[in-house]
């Protein structure tokens, strides 16, 4: 499974991607608008620190804006890719931008039904968002699992499922075991991965035994 940050913050991604644990960068306009800074200068940054995909969003919501903007942002960097929304104009600049080349990340995806959309319009990723579902009592990790299904089906599809609006540790593992492709968090959340008390424990342990030996390795 590959790791995305969802997050502007360049230390933070400095320290994932230094790690190994970073594969690319997503971003929206909330999370630009948190960091303060302006949005093409902040991406530029990003896709000198990432190798990997690095998604910027559009801002408009009309085709021929959204078009327009798209053009801008995938000009930015090889490694950008545009994010769109799932509505009639995006997928419509969806189509427009992959068929020059340009990977297209289709966001706010709710339903098997707009995946697949998603799909035939040549969305390098979807971003299912998991926890917006959970959040009105709708089961997130069932959408994943019937997206992956859907792509399953059909060898032609390419589109890779990005699992989005990811909240805690275990919609990474419960989306791991389903064969997810991507997912993206805050940085955080993929900290607490690291995070167990028997290694902890087991830690302290060797440490304190160690101590016991007087020796130094240096």
């Amino acid at each position: 499974m590959k790791f995305f940050a969802d997050t502007s913050d360049i230390e933070d991604i400095k320290k994932l991607n230094e790690a190994g644990m970073l594969d690319g960068v997503t971003t929206n306009p909330s999370i630009i608008a948190k960091s303060g800074r302006d949005f093409i200068p902040l991406i530029e940054e990003i896709c000198d620190i990432v190798d990997g995909p690095v998604s910027a969003e559009v801002a408009s919501t009309d085709y021929e804006t959204m078009s327009k903007e798209g053009a801008k942002l995938a000009a930015i960097a090889d490694n950008v890719a545009v994010k769109v929304p799932l509505t009639p104009a995006g997928l419509r600049v969806c189509k427009e931008l992959s068929d020059k080349g340009t990977m297209v990340n289709v966001t706010l995806c709710f339903s098997p039904g707009q995946a697949l959309l998603a799909a035939k319009a040549g969305a390098a990723f979807i971003s299912p968002f998991v926890g917006r579902l959970d959040d009105i009592c709708q089961d997130g990790l069932q959408l994943i699992s019937d997206v992956l299904r859907i792509y399953e089906n059909y060898e032609y599809f390419d589109t890779q499922v990005l699992v989005a609006s990811v909240r805690n540790p275990l919609h990474i593992i419960d989306s791991a075991k389903m064969g997810a492709h991507v997912v993206t968090c805050p940085p955080k959340v993929i900290h607490q991965l690291y995070n167990h008390p028997l290694t902890d424990k087991g830690l302290a342990g060797f440490v304190e035994d160690w101590k016991k030996t007087g020796q130094s390795i240096l």
